[in-house]
């Protein structure tokens, strides 16, 4: 973020200008990400965005392939899935390095996903696939329009039912985009 007017400098308010990258912190992947004829940000559905979700929390876990899934008997009705791993335990770490061994779905995981009719698959790092290999459960996902959300903080969240709001920018024609994702307690 670089100030374009400053108050302090005699301008009448302060205005600042951000440049980043669309993948940047929590943020959505569009399936025009790894298709070149997928939708784009603007075109997801906000009811993929909004509505009931599961966290499930996978300790020791780092590969989360579909028996991994399986052995969750998630209910038929699930349609939004959050994976907490031990990846949460990064955000509060003093060291912010990337870390290129994190716990990650694999393909096997994405192909189970879909085959359940999933719309919407969350992580708590920065991507869902794995860093050397991360391609193909991205393109398992995204070809078939279940939103990807990657980044999630999740590390004060305990598992259970939630509501998800996961608000994108409105990048027109975007592969991807910044969100502001809130779960709220269900009553």
């Amino acid at each position: 973020m670089t100030w374009v007017d400053r108050i302090e400098s005699g301008n009448d308010c302060n205005t600042s200008r951000i440049a980043c990258d669309t993948h940047i912190g929590t943020h959505v992947d569009a399936p025009l990400h790894f298709d070149e004829n997928g939708r784009t940000v603007d075109q997801i559905p906000l009811e993929t965005l909004i509505g009931h979700c599961r966290v499930v929390f996978l300790p020791g876990i780092t590969r989360i392939d579909a028996e991994m899934l399986a052995f969750l008997q998630l209910a038929d009705d699930t349609k939004r899935l959050l994976l907490k791993t031990d990846n949460s335990t990064l955000w509060t770490a003093q060291d912010k390095v990337f870390r290129d061994h994190y716990a990650c779905l694999t393909e096997s995981g994405a192909q189970w996903l879909v085959q359940r009719g999933i719309s919407l698959v969350g992580i708590d790092y920065l991507s869902i696939g794995s860093y050397r290999n991360g391609v193909k459960t991205h393109r398992v996902l995204l070809q078939v329009d279940v939103v990807v959300l990657e980044g999630l903080d999740l590390s004060a969240v305990e598992a259970g039912e939630y509501e998800l709001i996961c608000l994108p920018l409105r990048l027109v024609e975007a592969e991807g985009a910044p969100v502001r994702a809130v779960l709220r307690e269900k009553i």
